[in-house]
């Protein structure tokens, strides 16, 4: 089976025409200022996203809302779980 690349339901065909009309629209020269433009955007957002979660688990643990000892040995209860339904159902499991 062949699998083509998609990002967001878009083929590899229409990423290649996207392309193009961006390198016709802009210019070969405005490439690299557009992709570090859109770079430092990326960096911005995810900065203020962990911003905003940093500031959400620390208003939580201030206000005793989350227990994080409780949450890790939870975490690790599942893991554990997590691990013995993986080794039984890999004696399960059929190759393709």
């Amino acid at each position: 089976m062949i699998h083509h690349l998609t990002l967001l339901f878009i083929g590899g065909a229409e990423i290649m025409v996207i392309l193009l009309v961006v390198v016709m629209f802009f210019g070969a020269d405005k490439l690299p200022e557009i992709a570090r433009g859109l770079g430092k955007g990326m960096r911005q957002l995810k900065d203020a996203t962990n911003d905003v979660k940093h500031e959400i688990t620390k208003s939580a643990k201030e206000s005793n809302i989350i227990d994080t000892e409780v949450t890790k040995n939870v975490k690790e209860e599942l893991n554990k779980v997590k691990d013995d339904l993986e080794d039984f159902t890999g004696s399960l499991k059929r190759d393709k």
